[in-house]
């Protein structure tokens, strides 16, 4: 039996040459790390990190039946944003099980960017090409790459490299313009719970705007520590906190289902989500922080009174508060800040405190 072949980023070669340790990754040979997940980690917290996320589907979404189509796909109405606006979205399953979550962008009155899970590339397609209708044409990436600038210096080090767009855009924004001198898709949006910026380039001019980033004083940072940042943000990861068995709403992702464009809103999962929105929740989705020393993980087993009451979904230890945290679904009683739980790891229980939403946040500026 053969052994399927990885794929690669445009950026490979620069990460092999940055000694970037890598693994496969959704199909893909990623880099896990280059100077360790802690130092990296660090390093976006304090600085400024750049990460390749070629991996990702980036599919355009354009023509007079684009709005419609993606209106049908999401469940967020994307079709209501301004010229320049981004958002979240869910592609959820006729139960209301969420099938991938998504970031669009609309950068014209008739064209969008739709951003999905490597992982979920496949599935995503198919759903956007079952969609598809005459005057929407879908067109996924085949040569292009994105990076993420992330930091408390990613604003300067991007004003810095980037045309006059990339300066005036809001948070969420997105725009054209150009980076270290080429074109480029801009967008003030992440995954780490720090401000900064989103890129796409032509993938023939990935290499060069890569290494004017990092000599602007951006670090290489690998998967790992995407992982340990965007968790200390407590954003959802897809096939860990969210998939086609949970729901937006015990997700804590309501706030992305919308209704308000009323008969209009048919997207997939319409009407089940119209009754789980108002039906009480078996569980939802909480952070948890350890009050001693152990690292809770995914699949760990969640107790109360010794009594198995969920499972951690995501578990990591915080670089930034030097505690595990963790996300895990528990009942609505014991889903208040404040209420202690424990966490079996490996045959020793660990207390631990239920505490709000996320567990890092950095105030915006700019």
């Amino acid at each position: 039996m053969t052994t399927p072949t990885l794929r690669r980023t445009p950026l490979h070669g620069e990460h092999l040459s940055l000694r970037g340790r890598m693994t496969p990754f959704a199909g893909w040979d990623m880099p896990i790390q280059y100077s360790g997940i802690v130092e990296e980690h660090r390093a976006v917290r304090t600085g400024a990190g750049l990460f390749d996320v070629s991996h990702m589907l980036r599919a355009d979404v354009r023509g007079p039946a684009a709005a419609a189509v993606l209106r049908r796909a999401l469940t967020y109405n994307v079709g209501a944003l301004p010229i320049g606006g981004a958002h979240y979205a869910l592609l959820c399953e006729p139960d209301g099980g969420i099938r991938d979550d998504a970031f669009v962008y609309r950068l014209a009155a008739e064209e969008y960017l739709f951003i999905g899970n490597a992982s979920n590339a496949d599935a995503d397609l198919e759903r956007l090409r079952t969609l598809a209708r005459p005057g929407a044409e879908l067109r996924p990436h085949a040569d292009s790459a994105m990076f993420a600038l992330q930091g408390p210096r990613a604003l300067e080090i991007g004003r810095r490299l980037g045309s006059p767009e990339i300066a005036a855009l809001p948070l969420r924004g997105c725009a054209r313009g150009t980076v270290a001198g080429y074109a480029a898709f801009l967008a003030r949006t992440g995954y780490t719970g720090e401000d900064g910026y989103e890129i796409v380039v032509a993938a023939e001019h990935a290499v060069p705007v890569w290494r004017a980033l990092l000599s602007a004083g951006a670090s290489p940072i690998g998967l790992g520590a995407r992982d340990t940042l965007r968790l200390e943000a407590a954003l959802p990861l897809y096939g860990n906190d969210i998939d086609r068995t949970t729901n937006p709403y015990e997700a804590g992702l309501g706030w992305v289902v919308d209704f308000d464009d009323g008969d209009a809103a048919d997207f997939i999962g319409r009407d089940a989500l119209l009754a789980l929105k108002n039906a009480p929740f078996a569980r939802t989705l909480v952070c948890l922080r350890a009050e001693e020393r152990g690292v809770m993980r995914h699949g760990h087993p969640v107790l109360h009174n010794g009594q198995a009451v969920g499972i951690v979904t995501s578990g990591t230890f915080s670089p930034t508060l030097e505690v595990s945290i963790g996300m895990a679904y528990v009942p609505p009683a014991q889903s208040e800040p404040g209420a202690r739980l424990e966490v079996d790891v490996r045959g020793k229980r660990l207390p631990v405190r239920v505490v709000p939403r996320p567990f890092y946040r950095r105030e915006r500026t700019g």
